[in-house]
């Protein structure tokens, strides 16, 4: 029999993977693509994820904001062609504070990215000459506000956001921003890759082989068998195992993984609002227990983090559509690189921390906490670099990409990621954000030295 052929492989589906595809094969005519993955599309990470997305992104320099505005423009011309399937709305998200001195942090965050193209700023202070403030409907995406809207009139945050604790003092409500069904989102790209001819292949990547420097053919483990397909070109969109993928290529990636996970669960209490946006918590804060749970929680070495203070960015969302009782919970307090482990480990405390956390901005939500809901857990792994940029583009081997670290922001990014690989891969001009996102970086002294002083990208 003759051994199978691709115009190229590309190994992993989920969002990335799938993106790369659609762009390949829906936008560029490539008729024989093939997606190579394991497990079911976007049932790795993909379907982890809290579906968000947003282009508040402080700098440094302007790439994360040219790289989510353009993804954001992709995802509302597939809403737009598939009457909006995968649900897009444009909610935004509402950063808050009780803290005097994070005004500034807010101020300056919010005029950075004015600068770098996220839209202008709209101060909000009681002043009888303010803009109006415009409320977000719970629904759709179109003809609303872009920028940010900063309220430091407390009579104002409280008539629109009455749930948030009386000590707010500020509010940042990012607007280009929502969420979306991000499992809908993938099988919408993926439908019409494999309507454009791109197949998806179960299967593991196990091997690869190179003539004189270049991608020759894949080897496939299916079954217990290995099928090698032919290609000269192979991308590397495995997710939390692209270090793994790279290194049989023989590269070492820069990559690092953290684990994080999120808690959904029935607020049959109506606690928080349906047409809510997603609320951020943007003060570190130290969790409250009586004397009684402070006394027993300092007796032992494994529970006396407990005590301790804890980072900003627990936050909450509704979750589902119409009249789901359901609400979303994060916070990533445990940020050490770890290596991926599927399933991944679940902290069994994560529950009861994260809502001890959220009742800081939402205290209502602390009805709960005499009897915890019913848990309903899942998690998966940030792949990121170090300085929480995404890596798109050729790696050193000849024929060979990848689309990868695209941390916990691969679902809002992943379209304008997949169009930059492609046009990375077709030979065609490349958005002046691109070197941005290239291996090749770090081989500039420059880049170099930004990154001794680099910090999160995207926070306030």
């Amino acid at each position: 029999m003759s051994q199978p052929t691709a115009d190229v492989v590309i190994c992993g589906a989920g969002i990335a993977g799938i993106a790369a595809a659609y762009h390949l094969s829906v936008k560029h005519g490539l008729k024989n693509v093939i997606l190579v993955d394991e497990r079911a599309p976007m049932s790795l990470t993909s379907d982890k994820s809290t579906e968000c997305y947003r282009n508040w992104w402080p700098g440094p320099g302007d790439a994360m904001v040219s790289l989510m505005n353009r993804s954001i423009d992709l995802l509302e011309e597939l809403a737009r062609q598939c009457d909006n399937r995968f649900n897009l709305n444009r909610r935004g998200y509402l950063y808050a504070t009780a803290d005097p001195n994070r005004i500034e942090d807010f101020k300056q965050a919010a005029e950075e990215t004015e600068k770098l193209g996220a839209g202008p700023v709209r101060y909000h202070t009681g002043q009888p000459n303010d803009p109006p403030y415009v409320p977000t409907p719970p629904e759709g995406f179109e003809d609303q506000p872009t920028g940010t809207d900063l309220i430091l009139d407390t009579g104002l945050i409280r008539e629109h956001f009455p749930y948030l604790a009386e000590d707010v003092i500020a509010v940042a409500h990012a607007r280009r921003c929502g969420w979306f069904s991000g499992q809908q989102l993938g099988m919408v790209m993926l439908e019409q890759a494999q309507a454009h001819g791109a197949q998806l292949v179960q299967g593991r990547v196990e091997d690869m082989k190179l003539t004189k420097g270049r991608v020759d053919s894949i080897g496939v483990s299916q079954n217990g068998s290995e099928e090698v397909i032919s290609t000269p070109l192979f991308v590397n969109a495995a997710g939390p195992f692209a270090p793994h993928v790279g290194r049989l290529m023989g590269l070492d990636l820069p990559i690092i993984h953290e684990l994080h996970i999120k808690w959904h669960f029935n607020d049959h209490l109506g606690i928080v609002p349906r047409e809510a946006p997603m609320v951020i918590w943007a003060d570190p804060q130290k969790l409250v227990w009586s004397d009684e749970e402070r006394e027993f929680l300092a007796e032992s070495d494994d529970t006396r983090w407990l005590l301790e203070e804890f980072p900003a960015g627990v936050h909450t969302r509704p979750e589902g559509i119409g009249e789901s009782p359901m609400i979303l919970l994060v916070w990533a307090y445990h940020l050490d690189p770890v290596e991926p482990i599927v399933p991944p480990p679940i902290d069994p405390d994560f529950p009861e921390v994260v809502l001890r956390g959220i009742t800081r901005v939402i205290p209502g939500l602390a009805a709960y906490l005499d009897h915890m809901p019913k848990p309903n857990i899942d998690g998966g792994y940030y792949t990121k670099t170090r300085e929480n940029r995404p890596l798109v583009g050729p790696l050193p081997v000849e024929g060979a990409y990848l689309i990868g670290a695209l941390s916990g922001y691969g679902l809002m990014a992943a379209p304008a990621a997949g169009e930059l690989l492609a046009a990375h891969i077709m030979g065609d001009s490349l958005p002046s954000y691109a070197p941005a996102f290239e291996l090749g970086r770090y081989e500039d002294p420059v880049y170099q030295e930004l990154l001794e002083n680099w910090g999160e990208s995207g926070q306030l």
